[in-house]
């Protein structure tokens, strides 16, 4: 087997139900689980209406490609939601089986194990894919602790000449997961300037992209910071989903854009790896990113549930509204692992301790104390939550 499997850390959830071993619920309250982020807005009827009318594709091999209008409607919707020109759908644009896969898989196509010591940085906390990916592609991590002093930003200055010199590729994550913190056009600015400096390849993961509070305002993503800064996608990719978007993580659909070389030889590379979209899931994801209309009631929801749930929660957990996304990053004081184990065992209410989200690093682990509400679930279940753990 892979020696490298033998780095890899069990998942948060797993250490969750380990944590949980043994605790019983308070059977008084019906549960409420928050620790997932797993969207429970319900999927809108026509995206179904396209998945089952487009069976028939089921009898066809789908190309890993997928089709042109399918990239069609990518490419049109990041001209529209981006203010970037048009990208070329035949070069620049790959649909995937939703974001997570696509990020595991990028650096396994990325890293040149011939280069010796290669590195693979992200935030801390941080999506455990990126880790896993870093392991299995032969790579060793480099954690960058976003922390509250630091306003949850990646503190790229701080990453030590010798590691640049062996960085292959940067993981980051706007909005961010925990935090909800959205990259400005000064840090997009920062990890261009590094990449231009050291060669790497960054990979921004933006799947809560389009979950956020102010419809003036969307977070900027990656090929946009390109863009209006006069650049070219040169070494840059993004990762988008449609399971946030538009409440379908079970349809498993995203893509990937940007630097044209580089996905020409991750398309190479996932033809091998057999990862083609069903041609039902295809049609189905064309027509979500056509509409905008179910994404902008989607976000409506999350804002009312933000506004209402978080000045509920100030007088007993520091904590605000993030920058986007729909996780509450919650500091109280104590063990989070305790506060965890508390909540499921008097409130039946889980949350995701911090610690499980972060690794060691730098002489701290950055989620430490902190607790990670997912308010995915309906506007009354996050308010009783909400309640039982104000009451606790």
């Amino acid at each position: 087997m892979n020696p490298n499997l033998n780095a890899l850390h069990p998942y948060p959830f797993q250490k969750l139900r380990d944590l949980f071993a043994g605790i019983t619920p308070n059977q008084a309250y019906k549960p409420v689980n928050l620790s997932i982020g797993e969207p429970k807005h319900a999927t809108p009827e026509f995206i179904k209406t396209a998945l089952t009318q487009n069976l028939a594709g089921l009898a066809n091999y789908p190309t890993t490609l997928g089709s042109h209008e399918l990239r069609l409607a990518i490419g049109s919707w990041m001209a529209r939601r981006y203010g970037i020109p048009m990208p070329d759908v035949d070069k620049a644009i790959i649909p995937v089986n939703g974001s997570r896969e696509a990020l595991f898989a990028f650096a396994q196509a990325v890293i040149d194990t011939s280069r010796p010591n290669p590195v693979v940085i992200s935030p801390n906390p941080f999506y455990q894919i990126y880790e896993g990916a870093a392991l299995l592609a032969g790579a060793e991590p480099y954690y960058l602790n976003t922390l509250p002093e630091n306003d949850f930003r990646m503190d790229f200055a701080s990453v030590p000449e010798s590691v640049w010199n062996r960085t292959q590729l940067v993981y980051v994550c706007s909005p961010g997961n925990p935090t909800g913190k959205v990259m400005g056009l000064d840090d997009w600015r920062e990890i261009f300037a590094l990449s231009d400096q050291y060669g790497f390849v960054i990979a921004s993961d933006e799947c809560y992209s389009e979950i956020y509070f102010d419809e003036a305002y969307p977070p900027m993503g990656a090929l946009q910071a390109a863009h209006q800064l006069g650049r070219s996608f040169e070494r840059v990719v993004m990762f988008s989903s449609l399971s946030k978007r538009s409440n379908v993580p079970g349809m498993r659909s995203g893509f990937v854009a940007g630097d044209e070389k580089i996905l020409e030889k991750f398309l190479l590379y996932r033809t091998y790896h057999g990862c083609a979209m069903n041609p039902a899931v295809q049609a189905a994801s064309a027509a979500a990113w056509n509409d905008e209309s179910h994404v902008q009631e989607n976000r409506r929801l999350y804002v009312e549930k933000f506004r209402t749930v978080t000045p509920m929660l100030k007088n007993t957990l520091e904590v605000d509204l993030p920058d986007a996304a729909f996780y509450l990053w919650a500091k109280s004081t104590g063990s989070d692992t305790e506060l965890a184990q508390r909540l499921y065992r008097d409130c039946n209410v889980t949350v995701l301790p911090g610690s499980f989200l972060a690794r060691e690093a730098h002489g701290v682990n950055p989620g430490a104390g902190f607790i990670r509400i997912a308010l995915v679930a309906s506007l009354d279940e996050c308010v009783e939550a909400a309640q039982r753990i104000d009451k606790l």
